[in-house]
């Protein structure tokens, strides 16, 4: 079993305001989604451990899909398909998709993703970055089930790039800043179950049936790569035996779980199983 620093960490809360029109083109103003009803605060934490087997698979209470370890990561690009929610089924549920680096091991992510909720039984799309812990932020780029995302994280003289790309629509957004205590040990590809309860526990996972994340699925070139101080610009497969497969559980309940990689080590999906 692998070593794990604890992910308890202090969960920052960010106020949801109303969504302003947004351009297809790239937006340099992040603002919060449109509603039907209240948003409760979401954060997209690291990695929540139950169980690291030894044969490159691990189980966690928050995040289902690919990992990769090493040190000095520098960049992680993904890309994802938005997937659409049944909210009749999982009625005030939430889920997240997004690329990123650091959290598998530590106490910080650099991430982008979108998220497919369900307000009531009203499903809620948007995008978002976070430089966690500070809070999210959602970015004025509307995004509806079935766009294509590209999502990229990239480290250069102490800070990071956020680049998120809708592949449909053509609308882009970047953002840069430093993080301090960031180890840049890990880069991952996530389907994820946001961050938090009132008590500070994982929020119930919304029905996204299934979620295809890279090149083979998405026909976007060079996802799913990343680049350490190992490995330059390669696809998940290329990290070897630090690559590790996660599967959400909520106690004995298998919640969500990847497929295995594609023969070119780029691509997988992940499949909802329960809330």
């Amino acid at each position: 079993m692998k070593a794990r620093i604890p992910q308890e960490v202090l969960v920052a809360a960010f106020a949801c305001l109303a969504v302003s029109p947004a351009l297809a083109q790239v937006s340099s103003e992040p603002v919060s989604p449109s509603t039907t009803a209240p948003m409760s605060t979401r954060q997209h934490p690291p990695m929540r451990l139950v169980t690291d087997f030894s044969d490159g698979t691990a189980t966690t209470e928050n995040w289902s899909g690919y990992a990769v370890t090493g040190s000095e990561f520098t960049f992680a690009k993904g890309s994802w398909h938005v997937p659409q929610v049944d909210c009749t089924k999982t009625p005030n549920t939430y889920s997240a998709f997004w690329v990123g680096i650091d959290g598998y091991s530590d106490s910080t992510v650099e991430q982008t993703g979108t998220a497919s909720d369900c307000v009531g039984t009203t499903p809620n799309y948007y995008a978002w970055y976070e430089f966690y812990p500070a809070g999210s932020v959602v970015i004025s780029m509307p995004v509806k089930p079935g766009d294509v995302m590209g999502g990229s994280v990239t480290y250069s003289n102490g800070e990071f790039t956020i680049g998120l790309h809708d592949h449909t629509t053509g609308a882009e957004f970047s953002v840069t800043k430093a993080v301090s205590g960031a180890k840049r040990k890990s880069a991952e590809w996530i389907a994820e179950a946001p961050c938090c309860t009132s008590g500070g526990g994982i929020l119930p996972l919304a029905d996204f049936v299934r979620a295809n994340y890279g090149e083979d699925n998405n026909s976007d070139p060079g996802t799913n790569y990343a680049t350490d101080s190992a490995v330059k610009d390669g696809p998940i497969s290329a990290f070897g035996s630090n690559v590790e497969e996660i599967t959400m559980e909520s106690g004995s309940l298998k919640e969500a779980a990847p497929t295995a990689l594609s023969s070119d080590g780029t691509s997988f999906s992940v499949y909802w199983d329960a809330e």
